[in-house]
């Protein structure tokens, strides 16, 4: 493997996307990591001693890609894959004494939310849902909950932009203040990717992938992983996954691996492309209103600009009604109409089509995520699947 680099270090985090985990250069050795298919270890020591003994505690082919993603996020440590994000997120909820108390934003992948909903009907913990936008409420709600619980029993959990609202946060002001009450910070970084925020530089705890989406690249994968730089936390949840055995198969790790190669193409790519849809979608007569971090005249631009290096590949749109969002879906060719996000091909989707979708995110919501298509080619398909749409 490759030494590992610090954020500032001396390789750019779009070098490190192709060399980072990578066999040692030997003579004849692979250029690209092997799977190895095997459930149990040939071992001559003992569990303590470091071998791998059996398959669910890891595999060689997780190591690369779990050393790739600790390097882009910033970390000294290697991430932890997991069997899908909301593997990861429920290991990382793990966290949370029981009796303790989270704190999420109202708008975030909704696997996520519910989750938290369902662990605190168990009586877990007690979930409580900010708009995590507007940071004086957040402040307020965490400067409660601090003064009935003690010192590591709260969780901040953040997502900026939220899903689907693009809502962005005050990330590095949030975080500092629930470290103030005493609180683990998780942030979930699907939507931004290491390549345009490390929220371990902004002091989070925990960072949250579903690397389904933009790691992987190709909606062919069901992953996610977990990134930290405290060795105490990562034992707890590297002890998680293996005794619920929420492990990844070494083919789909090695899927994502080989799709984190390109990461830089696609997301240069796509925040390209979802930058000039942007715009043109603001003058749409069928749109209502565009939500885009990118766009000067977005709630959220200032502080993305601030805080990211980019804006992303995913935009939201509200039309008139339900009925103009569904023909809309209805109607494009080249979009595909799925759920999902952060693949190579563009996706179309009415998100309160989903029964777990929040109710204050808009019934008439669309949100596209964008792939690496022509943008031209895609702006046709959009501009006349919405002109049919305003028009039946």
């Amino acid at each position: 493997m490759i030494e590992q680099h610090e954020p500032t270090g001396d390789l750019a985090p779009d070098t490190l996307t192709v060399a980072a985990g990578r066999p040692p250069r030997e003579h004849d050795s692979p250029v690209n990591t092997p799977i190895v298919l095997s459930s149990t270890f040939h071992e001559t020591r003992t569990p303590e001693a470091g071998d791998r003994v059996y398959a669910r505690g890891s595999n060689p082919t997780w190591d690369p890609f779990e050393e790739a993603l600790g390097v882009l996020e910033g970390s000294d440590l290697p991430a932890l894959v997991f069997g899908s994000g909301l593997g990861a997120a429920a290991a990382a909820l793990s966290l949370v004494p029981t009796g303790g108390a989270v704190v999420m934003p109202n708008h975030a992948y909704a696997g996520s939310l519910m989750l938290a909903a369902d662990l605190a009907a168990q009586g877990r913990f007690e979930l409580h849902t900010v708009d995590i936008a507007d940071t004086p409420s957040v402040l307020a709600r965490l400067e409660a909950l601090a003064a009935r619980f003690s010192r590591g029993a709260l969780m901040l959990w953040l997502e900026s932009p939220t899903n689907p609202m693009l809502e962005v946060a005050e990330l590095a002001v949030l975080t500092e203040a629930a470290h103030a009450t005493g609180a683990l910070v998780v942030a979930d970084n699907t939507f931004n990717t290491p390549l345009v925020h490390r929220p371990l530089e902004s002091g989070v705890d925990v960072v949250l992938h579903s690397v389904t989406k933009w790691l992987a690249g190709h909606s062919d994968v069901v992953l996610g992983a977990l990134v930290t730089r405290d060795p105490e936390p990562r034992a707890r949840l590297l002890a998680h996954r293996t005794l619920h055995g929420a492990i990844a198969g070494p083919f789909e790790v090695w899927l994502a691996l080989r799709g984190l190669r390109t990461l830089a193409l696609r997301v240069e790519r796509s925040q390209t492309t979802a930058g000039i849809l942007a715009r043109r979608l603001t003058g749409h007569p069928a749109v209502r209103r565009v939500r885009y971090p990118g766009l000067p005249q977005d709630p959220g631009h200032e502080r993305a600009a601030a805080q990211f290096e980019g804006f992303g590949g995913i935009i939201s749109i509200e039309l008139d009604d339900v009925a103009t969002a569904d023909a809309l879906v209805a109607a494009v060719r080249l979009w595909l109409p799925a759920t999902s996000l952060g693949g190579v091909e563009s996706l179309i989707e009415r998100r309160r089509r989903q029964p777990a979708e929040p109710s204050t995110v808009p019934e008439h919501l669309v949100r596209l995520s964008v792939g690496i298509e022509n943008v031209e080619d895609l702006w046709a398909d959009l501009d006349r699947a919405l002109r049919s749409a305003q028009a039946s």
